[in-house]
């Protein structure tokens, strides 16, 4: 079958021709049809099959049948990248319809995002929090919505969107189209799925593991030796794009400046990034500008390279869906891709997890030449934040120099005086300290000033 058999709008097949697009995937063969029909659809498939084709193709189909003065479909993903990346293929892909999209989210000036909304779209590709902004400024209509779709929906919900998610449903009709694109399923991904999908068809197709077309290694080595062991492994072999995954922020940073001061073409993405310097390292990465990228887990996401030769595990990750998501970033479209991961006696138990997912034992290799004898410092600094610079400390408020209360017997309090003059009965109006409600508790010290002595909290 091919995508003529789709018998697609003539505006849309140009795209498509336009895109190259022969043989659909089998994600795309069986969401299509369904997507077209108008019904509801749960697609569960492995990062690179082609989820975004799968529901952008038909969407467009249908969007050429009515007007084009409202927002009539909602794309909901997770992050930035991955929304620019979803935006890009309707763009591509519907550069004939005449339809417009606009991609929305954070870390970027609203104000041109509301420009374009003024203009009028036809399609928003948004991410929750951004988007939550603007529907509560009244900036965006959704009440028109025809077609709402959740993608990467197992990785919302690990970010923590589900609550955002509930609140952006209420402000769309309830009768729509709902599409729900996954790698996983997950409890709460199903109890989602039965609160916004009506008679949904579920289409699943190879989630377990990654493509077939994915070599997967490990190299055991010491924690300290990592670094070292993953420039012998980039001198050593034949890459095109090589992505390497770390743990953390700052250890994609860190790895990112080293490999380009070892004289490689190198970036790293991660979230303390400003969206330009993240876009940066993302077209630089797809144009070849660089050779190695350095990533997050999360900042991963929406990276479409179609030319990744290599993933490195330069950590390995936290559970077996991170690790069939990174490996889906190589190996895509057929082509043969290779996955290496540097591993240390702590990662024993996730090791045994994946060779289960996989179901065969991952092949363990060493390097030849490579120096494995030196032991770990006794600190180990390659990663170590740089100390914090001191902060000037705020200079104390000035306080009032008030004297401590006294009681008489009966409990009552007694006249006091301060420095602005006498309180009492002739000064009752600059006095602070009154009889009964407002009074000073027992026991407090007016002297400790701001907070009763207390230390500042944080922020």
């Amino acid at each position: 079958m091919n995508f003529n058999d789709f018998k697609f709008h003539p505006q849309v097949r140009a795209g498509v021709t336009a895109a190259g697009y022969l043989t659909p995937t089998p994600i795309q063969l069986q969401a299509i049809p369904r997507v077209m029909q108008g019904g509801d659809v749960i697609g569960l498939a492995q990062t690179g099959t082609g989820k975004t084709a799968a529901f952008v193709l038909p969407m467009l189909h249908r969007l050429l049948a009515g007007k084009h003065s409202h927002v009539r479909s909602l794309i909901i993903a997770p992050t930035r990248e991955l929304a620019e990346q979803i935006n890009e293929s309707i763009i591509e892909l519907g550069k004939e319809t005449g339809i417009h999209s606009l991609s929305i989210y954070g870390g970027v000036n609203a104000k041109p995002q509301v420009a374009k909304l003024r203009q009028g779209v036809d399609i928003v590709v948004a991410c929750p929090g951004r988007l939550l902004d603007h529907l509560n400024q009244g900036n965006l209509d959704l009440s028109h919505l025809e077609t709402l779709v959740l993608d990467e929906a197992d990785h919302m919900f690990d970010m923590g969107f589900l609550p955002d998610i509930r609140r952006i449903i209420k402000y769309v009709p309830k009768k729509r189209q709902t599409l729900l694109f996954s790698a996983t399923m997950p409890d709460s991904i199903k109890g989602l799925a039965q609160e916004v999908l009506q008679d949904p068809a579920t289409i699943q197709v190879d989630t377990a593991a990654p493509a077939r077309t994915v070599s997967h290694s490990l190299y055991p080595v010491e924690p300290h030796l990592k670094t070292a062991m993953l420039l012998e492994l980039l001198q050593l072999t034949k890459t095109e794009s090589v992505l390497v995954f770390t743990r953390t922020k700052y250890r994609a940073k860190r790895l990112g400046e080293k490999l380009a001061k070892s004289g490689y073409r190198a970036a790293s993405l991660q979230g303390n990034l400003s969206q330009n310097k993240r876009q940066a390292a993302l077209n630089g990465f797809r144009d070849g500008s660089f050779q190695i990228l350095v990533a997050t887990d999360i900042a991963a996401r929406g990276i479409d390279v179609s030319l990744i030769s290599h993933v490195i595990n330069y950590d390995i990750p936290d559970t077996t869906n991170a690790y069939i998501h990174r490996i889906g970033r190589t190996g895509r479209a057929a082509k043969s891709g290779a996955a290496y991961t540097l591993v240390s006696g702590e990662d024993r138990i996730m090791i045994r997890a994946i060779e289960r997912v996989l179901g065969s034992p991952l092949e363990r290799r060493t390097v030849d030449g490579f120096d494995y004898s030196p032991a770990p410092p006794r600190k180990n600094t390659e990663f170590a934040r740089p100390p914090r610079q001191p902060q000037p400390r705020r200079k104390p408020a000035r306080q009032s120099q008030t004297k401590p209360v006294h009681t008489n017997p009966q409990g009552d309090q007694a006249k006091s005086s301060t420095r602005s003059g006498k309180t009492g009965k002739n000064n009752p109006g600059r006095s602070g300290l009154r009889h009964g409600r407002g009074a000073t508790p027992p026991g407090v010290n007016l002297q400790t000033g701001r907070g009763g002595g207390q230390k500042r909290g944080g922020r």
